[in-house]
C-alpha cells in the first residue's frame, strides 16, 4: 500500500522545520523535542484515577504513574514502558496513550519511568523495567489489582523491555505474566531485513537516529547481541505470554517485529500478529493526525480485555 496520505501530511509537517536531526542534537535537546512530539497525539482522555507514585528500584526509586478507568474494582492490569530508543520520551509524552488504553480496555494501566542512556546504559533499562513489574505484582493490593491478570507491553524500545521482562518473569519464577502486547518492538541490534534497507531515510525513524540510539544504550555493540537486548537472540522462547504485535508497513522495525512473532508462534506461544499498512513508527502515538492510530488502539484494547479477563463494563 502507498503511504497513507495522513503520514505523508505528518511527515511534511516535520520536515517543513528547520531543526537538526534528532541524532545531531545534545541529548537534552532531543529529549525536548520529543516531548513537542506528543501535541499530535489528540486531546487528553480523562480518566477515573490518575496517580503518580514510586516504586523500589535497584538504583533507587522508579517513578510510575497509574491510570484507572473506575476507582473501587480490582482490575486487570498493563504494566507499561514508553519507547524512545532508551534514550528519549517519558512518562508524560506517552500519557495520552496510556490514558487511552486504559479507558479503552477497562484495565489499570502503570507506566514506568525507567532510568534513560546514555546516563545509564545497558541493562540500566531492563533493571528497573523488571523490578517495577515485580514490585507492582508483589504489592498488587496496594495498587488496586489482580496478580493473577497482569500482562506487559510498550512500544519499540518500549516493546523490547516489555518482552525481555515476559522472560526474564519466566525465567526466574515470576511474576506470572497472562500478555505482551508489543507495539512494533525493537528485538534486534543487528537487523538487516529489507524494511531495515528500505525506510531508513525519510519514515520518521533513520537510521541514522537508530544509530545514534543504539550508541546511547550500549557500552558496545557486541553487548546488543544478548537476549536481554536482542529478544531475537533468545535460544528459548517457550512458555511466554499470549502476545498481540502491532507493526507499520512503512517501519524499519518492521520485519524484525514480525520475525519475532513468528519465533514465538514456533515455539507454540500464541501469537495475534497485526500489519497497518501505510503507517510509519510511532504512528500509534500520534492519534490527533493519523486516523489509524485509533484503529490500533482499539485492536490492542480489545486485546487486552479478551487475555486479561477485563470487564466491558469497567470501560
Amino acid at each position: 500500500m502507498a503511504l497513507h496520505p495522513q503520514c505523508k501530511a505528518f511527515l511534511d509537517i516535520l520536515a517543513s522545520g528547520d531543526g537538526k536531526p534528532l541524532e545531531q542534537l545534545p541529548v537534552e535537546e532531543a529529549r525536548l523535542m520529543s516531548a513537542g512530539l506528543s501535541n499530535f497525539g489528540g486531546p487528553e482522555e480523562p480518566v477515573a484515577e490518575v496517580q503518580n507514585r514510586t516504586v523500589p528500584g535497584p538504583a533507587g526509586p522508579i517513578a510510575v504513574r497509574v491510570y484507572r478507568p473506575v476507582v473501587k474494582e480490582t482490575l486487570p492490569a498493563l504494566i507499561y514502558f514508553h519507547g524512545g530508543g532508551f534514550v528519549i520520551c517519558s512518562l508524560d509524552t506517552h500519557d495520552r496513550e496510556c490514558r487511552n488504553l486504559a479507558n479503552a480496555s477497562g484495565c489499570a494501566v502503570i507506566s514506568v519511568d525507567y532510568r534513560l542512556a546514555p546516563e545509564n546504559k545497558y541493562p540500566s533499562a531492563v533493571e528497573d523495567a523488571y523490578a517495577a513489574t515485580q514490585y507492582v505484582a508483589e504489592h498488587a493490593a496496594e495498587f488496586g489489582i489482580d496478580p493473577q491478570r497482569i500482562g506487559v507491553g510498550g512500544d519499540s524500545a518500549g516493546g523490547n523491555l516489555a518482552t525481555v521482562v515476559a522472560t526474564l518473569a519466566r525465567d526466574r519464577g515470576g511474576p506470572p505474566l497472562k500478555f505482551q502486547l508489543l507495539i512494533y518492538p525493537l528485538v534486534d541490534f543487528a537487523d538487516n531485513s529489507p524494511s531495515m534497507q528500505q525506510y531508513a531515510k525519510d519514515y520518521f525513524l533513520t537510521r541514522e537516529s537508530m544509530d545514534w540510539f543504539t550508541d546511547c544504550y550500549l557500552s558496545n555493540r557486541a553487548a546488543g547481541l544478548e537476549p536481554t537486548a536482542s529478544p531475537m537472540n533468545a535460544t528459548d522462547v517457550r512458555g511466554l505470554p499470549p502476545a498481540m504485535i502491532l507493526t507499520a508497513e512503512y517501519d524499519p522495525l518492521r520485519d524484525q517485529g514480525e520475525a519475532y512473532a513468528r519465533k514465538l508462534q514456533s515455539a507454540g506461544v500464541p501469537v495475534e500478529l497485526k500489519r497497518y499498512d501505510g503507517m510509519i513508527h510511532a504512528f500509534f502515538s500520534f492519534s490527533g493526525v493519523i486516523e489509524t492510530a485509533k484503529v490500533a488502539l482499539a485492536d490492542g484494547a480489545a486485546a487486552l480485555r479478551r487475555a486479561l479477563g477485563a470487564s466491558v463494563a469497567s470501560v
